[in-house]
């Protein structure tokens, strides 16, 4: 949203001149019309004229101070612009270092550029949307879990500690609960990639987007609210899943093919309610599951379960 500036508009300068002016021939007017006749009207009249010419002259005066005021809004006008333009330039340099740190080798310098990109978004609201779609490609990128590699890697756990940063960042600022530091209105879109340990718990978020993803270990959306949009499209949760209360908008929460070969628990259902479609959804039998209103678990194979929808 534009800033409303503060400098004195054209519009006021204008209208305070117009006054001034009729306010001057008014006054001229009744001074010659009341003061100019009668007896001695020579005299009068050049009473009144006196009169008039201190009026006018006082007039001038005025216009001239709203020439000064004309100037001084332009001055004010001027350095308004400057310091938007100094503030936009830092912030564009603030971003692109983060966003180089973020590429570096390194994962100390990598931590940096999420700090820096979270403090940046802190003070800048209306760029919070973009350093959190930063945040995502970030964590879009292709990964290897530490524990499904060979052999230790070192380079691999220090990934790890960037990337459970970053979901730690998001979400410490997608809870209402603190509004000192909440995000609002905020949309993720985390896609075909892996996520470890991945906790988004008590948040509030607009719309997300987890189509393809696999969530390892557990994945926890315990009591958050998706206030339009949640979908998993044939995202894979590879350990536990907890679903408890959370609520979805207006639009059916998208499950479709999903696949759950740890424990999932959907728990009682939240007070504003919600829709889930887990139309085509499977789970491993030796889980402890527990699904939405609305759904149940029919035998599929030898070890998965399908989850159908009541009759």
């Amino acid at each position: 949203m534009r800033a409303v500036s503060k400098a004195l508009s054209s519009r006021t300068i204008v209208w305070w001149s117009v006054g001034l002016a009729v306010v001057a021939a008014v006054a001229v007017t009744v001074l010659w019309l009341f003061l100019g006749g009668g007896d001695e009207a020579s005299a009068h009249r050049l009473d009144a004229l006196r009169t008039a010419a201190s009026l006018v002259l006082g007039a001038g005066g005025a216009a001239a101070l709203l020439l000064a005021a004309r100037r001084q809004r332009y001055v004010e006008l001027d350095l308004e612009q400057k310091e938007h333009d100094a503030n936009e330039r830092r912030v564009t340099e603030l971003y692109g270092k983060a966003a180089d740190q973020l590429g570096s080798d390194k994962a100390p310098v990598r931590l940096a550029g999420v700090y820096a990109l979270e403090r940046l978004a802190q003070d800048e609201p209306r760029h919070r949307q973009t350093v959190v779609n930063l945040l995502c490609a970030y964590l879009r990128m292709p990964y290897t879990p530490p524990k499904a590699r060979p052999q230790q890697d070192e380079a691999a756990a220090q990934e790890q500690l960037v990337r459970m940063t970053v979901q730690d960042v998001m979400e410490a600022h997608l809870r209402p609960a603190e509004p000192d530091v909440f995000w609002p209105d905020i949309d993720l879109t985390i896609t075909g990639t892996t996520l470890e340990f991945f906790w988004l718990r008590n948040c509030r978020v607009r719309k997300a987007s987890f189509r393809h993803t696999t969530f390892a270990e557990i994945a926890a959306f315990r009591d958050t609210e998706f206030t339009e949009n949640a979908d998993f499209h044939r995202a894979c949760f590879t350990g536990t899943a907890d679903l408890r209360r959370a609520a979805f908008g207006p639009r059916r929460a998208n499950f479709r093919n999903t696949v759950f070969d740890g424990d999932v628990e959907f728990g009682e259902e939240p007070e504003a309610g919600r829709s889930v479609d887990l139309t085509g959804a499977t789970a491993a039998t030796d889980t402890t599951r527990g699904w939405p209103a609305g759904w149940h678990e029919e035998p599929d194979t030898a070890d998965r379960v399908r989850v159908v929808p009541d009759a």
